[in-house]
């Protein structure tokens, strides 16, 4: 019936239209017509609120058709006079304009300025013909007719709206739905009492289970994928404008480059061994791992996701999951080499870090290796637990990171001949800020999506410890900060967020909210204190803090699982009955598994990755020279720079190189006067932090 009431409305506005451009009589009755049949229907059917609006339309369309009576002889007399020569003369008009015969077209000049007066003359209001009245446009007439028949359509809808099949949904997804799926006849309208009939039951249900938990993993995937845009924003405004187009190149060459290296070997070493996982329907293609047992070192399937027949629904759903985590360990070490790394360096980096460093820490945690089962070969509690990464992804990020930083050295002027360290403030901390919001954003897919399926309720509590954590470290950084200088620091509060981030991420799912807060108060402090330690002790050049937020604070997440794990979670955790349980509440096995996992962790990201550049630097050259330093590494690396409305003084001159006095021995010192930025066309300064 809706849509025969629809149909009816467009047929009365196409009828309306036409009447309106026409004013032939048996248009006009056709419509007056139209519009009763329609309103009579409308009544009857009980559309009321049709029925009146197409009644009314017949109203307008009878009064239309008695105005548009036949004109009489007086009224064809008045016209005739009206045209004529001397009428013309009378109100003063050329008759040299108008000697030509015929009737004037409704485009004649003098007939357009006469207007309103020639049809009043022509068809008066009570002598029977139409009254002209304001102009209208054919355009404001379909605008308005539309906008007016839109309304009816509304109305109509919001009456017929009690008919609607299922607005609740409460009757949607019934037996019916599950029978029509397997494939029975309409005539059956209950499952079979009978074993076929069960499986084919508990078949759908465990379908629908693992499709669901395939939607919350993959959306949950997209939004650590968006992360990237955060690290890219964070790490090129904490860095001088000279170097902006470097930071970001390298952000997006890091994600296709590692995720290459990642699809050919790495999801194979991570996981190649982990099945089964019950959520994604047991991946059971993923099945080898070496040595077998409790001593796994490498996984040994999945090599360019198709080996062993690891080309899989449930296996590339685990693999688009796990490969932007693997990207984020990626991201992290640009923050530390950056403003000093050659392109070709940064590229050798990426591929050791999908290919090797990442994945195979990986498989000692999370696919089934060694550290993972320390609770069945050691008895220390559960293994190593580490729920969304603070270790695995971001103290491995971390930790290859300082390893790279240690060989780069610190950039040219950063510390004096004391061993003081000079501030290079960043260029925009507008990036910064931005950058640490979406990271927070893309964080809420980084820990919920790691139970790897939304039929975990645990989702709830996890989400919720991880904003917990995120703004005590953000609150405290802050406070420290202004504590100690007088006033926030911005990049450094929005660090301390980063630092709680980092830090809940091993221990959201086992934790309670108090927990999390505590958690996220001691991470505020760690990355203060980090930066000045790495700064002020180590003399190790890190611009952007990742090491003290991500190495530092990943270490921290991870023991602190050993310490607040409160037993509300993780039965048969790496395959050891009973929940998780940290050394406040009962299990000091548990906070040596999570020692371990510290230890080796750092001994491994930081002992391959500085064997790999060892060598890796003997075959190319992984810092840039010291003029190419000092420009900026955007046009030596790329031939084009990130502002080019601002360039050095230097630059102006002699595009690419800088003066003689780079190549001198002694590093110039940060307190010496630094290049001036020049602006390129108006005269505003340029180049911040440059």
């Amino acid at each position: 019936m809706i849509v025969t009431l629809y149909g009816l409305v467009a047929v009365s506005f196409m009828m309306a239209m036409y009447a309106l451009e026409h004013v032939h009589r048996r248009f006009v009755l056709a419509f007056a017509v139209g519009c009763l049949l329609s309103s009579g229907y409308g009544f009857l059917s009980g559309a009321w609120p049709f029925g009146i609006v197409e009644a009314i339309w017949a109203v307008i369309a009878v009064r239309r058709f008695r105005a548009e009576r036949k004109p009489t002889l007086a009224d064809t007399e008045a016209t005739s006079s009206e045209h004529s020569p001397d009428a013309a003369l009378s109100d003063g008009a050329s008759v040299t304009n108008h000697s030509h015969t015929g009737p004037r077209s409704d485009t004649d000049p003098e007939f357009s300025e006469r207007g309103d007066r020639g049809h009043r003359g022509r068809r008066g209001a009570k002598g029977g013909v139409a009254r002209r009245g304001l102009p209208v446009s054919r355009g404001k007439r379909l605008v308005l007719l539309s906008l007016f028949t839109f309304l009816v359509m509304i109305a109509v809808g919001s009456f017929m709206g009690h008919h609607h099949a299922d607005p609740s949904g409460t009757g949607t997804g019934s037996v019916t739905d599950f029978l029509t799926a397997n494939g029975a006849d309409a005539s059956v309208k209950d499952v079979p009492v009978s074993q076929v009939g069960v499986n084919q039951l508990a078949n759908e249900a465990g379908h629908l289970r693992v499709s669901i938990n395939f939607t919350w993993l993959l959306m949950t995937g997209y939004l650590v994928l968006f992360m990237q845009v955060g690290f890219a924003f964070l790490v090129t405004g904490l860095t001088r404008a000279k170097n902006a187009g470097h930071m970001m190149m390298m952000n997006v060459a890091a994600f296709a480059v590692a995720f290459v290296a990642y699809y050919a070997c790495g999801f194979a070493f991570h996981f190649g061994g982990v099945a089964p996982v019950a959520n994604l329907g047991g991946v059971a293609r993923l099945d080898g791992i070496w040595p077998h047992g409790n001593a796994g070192l490498l996984g040994l399937r999945g090599f360019f996701l198709q080996s062993h027949g690891t080309y899989d629904v449930g296996v590339l759903a685990l693999f688009l999951f796990q490969v932007v985590f693997m990207e984020t360990a990626g991201y992290i070490i640009i923050g530390a080499i950056a403003e000093r790394i050659s392109f070709a360096g940064f590229l050798l980096a990426e591929l050791a870090m999908g290919a090797v460093i990442y994945p195979v820490y990986g498989n000692w945690v999370w696919g089934g290796g060694f550290l993972a089962h320390l609770g069945s070969s050691m008895h220390w509690g559960h293994g190593s637990v580490d729920f969304a990464g603070s270790g695995v992804v971001h103290a491995t990020g971390g930790w290859a990171a300082l390893a790279l930083a240690v060989i780069l050295g610190p950039r040219i002027g950063k510390f004096n001949k004391d061993g003081t360290p000079n501030a290079f403030p960043g260029h925009n901390l507008g990036y910064v800020v931005v950058g640490t919001m979406i990271l927070l954003f893309g964080w809420m897919g980084f820990n919920p999506g790691s139970t790897l399926g939304a039929t975990d309720l645990r989702i709830s509590v996890v989400a919720v410890n991880t904003l917990l954590s995120a703004c005590f470290g953000f609150i405290v950084a802050m406070a420290y900060t202004n504590s100690a200088w007088g006033k926030p620091d911005i990049s450094m509060a929005c660090n301390g967020m980063l630092a709680g981030l980092v830090a809940i991420t091993a221990p959201c799912a086992f934790v309670a909210p108090w927990a999390a807060s505590v958690i996220g108060i001691v991470a505020g402090l760690l990355v203060c204190f980090g930066v000045w330690f790495f700064d002020h002790v180590a003399h190790v050049d890190d611009p952007c803090g990742a090491i003290s937020v991500h190495g530092v604070n990943g270490a921290w997440g991870v023991l602190s699982v050993g310490l607040f794990a409160d037993g509300t979670y993780g039965d048969k955790w790496n395959g050891i009955n009973g929940t998780v349980k940290g050394l406040f509440y009962g299990d000091a096995g548990q906070l040596l598994a999570q020692a371990a996992h510290v230890v080796l962790g750092f001994i491994w990201a930081f002992g391959i990755t500085y064997l790999i550049f060892t060598i890796g630097k003997q075959f190319i050259r992984i810092r840039v020279s010291p003029q190419v330093e000092l420009e900026g590494l955007d046009m030596a690396e790329f031939g084009a720079v990130c502002y080019p409305d601002f360039v050095l003084a230097q630059s102006a001159m002699n595009p690419g190189h800088a003066p003689a006095s780079a190549w001198t021995d002694e590093p110039p010192s940060r307190t010496s006067a630094p290049p001036e930025s020049v602006p390129a066309g108006d005269g505003s300064p340029g180049g911040g932090g440059v």
